[in-house]
């Protein structure tokens, strides 16, 4: 609880045990401590470096608790202080980095990591970045402690449900309002961040880990569009009311639709579909923009495409 002043597990429990003797010799609070006695006097030396405990005028060898109120007190103004300060300098940092980066050279858009431990912490760095949104496309199982204010859309493959602790972690994020996809297969490892930066995996599960971080650029653009058309194409994972991991069923075109579809495909009109299918104009407009939404194309001839591609309709 005091690392955060600089105080290690030791020198923690001396002072608490100190201050509930309020004072004691060396010989015993190393025996309460279960210490060396050379360890515990060290131990004692760090706290009086921070004003928590004193050599006794008195007694040589006796070392008394300074009032935890007044002298902790002290140590967290000082650390705000101290934070206040850094939060300024990053600041500062930040501006310059932006206003350098405003037209970055071709060498600074990638950075390569290489080795399990570089991809991993770097991989951290970035998720604990993120300010609004993190969206990853995982080939195992998903890792990584969400960050408060931060949303996340997560597509795994299905293999991941499979594997231990797949649909712990899985269940968790959905019942934190994370909410997950699972598709057959997924690309590559995948995390964007804000929108603003990238990590992807540069290789296979049995190779050395290396990966790419892309900064702003039309990679970047790139694979943020890749991570949504594999969102698009995935199917949600849901929660149920006894706690289970389930798939949702992937949704499709209703049998209206698919008339539609094939008077659409067939060359007629949306005036022509409405009156051959006793429909209004602007029912039959809807339904198709919606099968457009459905598949995730923004043209008709997309559209056309996908539904055959699909077997919403067949190839005459």
């Amino acid at each position: 609880m005091l690392a955060a002043i600089g105080l290690d597990e030791r020198q923690e429990a001396a002072y608490r045990v100190l201050v509930a003797l309020g004072a004691a010799e060396v010989a015993d609070l190393a025996h309460r401590l279960a210490l060396p006695e050379a360890e515990a006097e060290r131990a004692l030396r760090r706290l009086e470096s921070h004003g928590l405990a004193a050599r006794s005028s008195s007694r040589p060898g006796r070392w008394v608790a300074a009032e935890p109120s007044v002298a902790l007190g002290a140590l967290l103004t000082r650390q705000r202080g101290e934070l206040e300060r850094a939060e300024l300098v990053a600041a500062a940092l930040a501006a310059t980095y932006r206003a350098e980066a405003a037209e970055p050279a071709v060498h600074d858009l990638v950075e390569v990591v290489l080795g399990a431990s570089a991809v991993a912490h770097r991989s951290r760095q970035l998720r604990l970045g993120a300010a609004a949104e993190v969206c990853a496309l995982v080939r195992g199982v998903p890792v990584g402690e969400p960050v408060a204010g931060v949303a996340y859309r997560t597509v795994v493959e299905r293999e991941a449900l499979s594997l231990p602790g797949g649909t712990g972690a899985l269940s968790a994020a959905l019942g934190e309002g994370r909410p997950a996809r699972v598709a057959d297969r997924v690309p590559a490892g995948l995390v964007v961040v804000d929108g603003a930066l990238a990590m992807v995996e540069l290789t296979g599960r049995d190779a050395e880990p290396a990966a790419l971080v892309v900064h702003p650029s039309l990679l970047l653009e790139s694979l943020v569009a890749l991570f949504e058309a594999v969102w698009r194409e995935a199917l949600p994972l849901r929660l149920g009311a006894d706690g289970t991991l389930g798939v949702e069923a992937a949704p499709g075109p209703d049998a209206t639709d698919l008339e539609i579809l094939s008077l659409l495909l067939a060359g007629l009109t949306d005036a022509s579909i409405a009156k051959q299918l006793d429909l209004g104009l602007r029912t039959v407009q809807r339904r198709v923009r919606g099968l457009m939404e459905l598949a995730g194309v923004t043209t008709r001839l997309q559209l056309g495409w996908h539904a055959h591609e699909r077997g919403w309709v067949t190839r005459s």
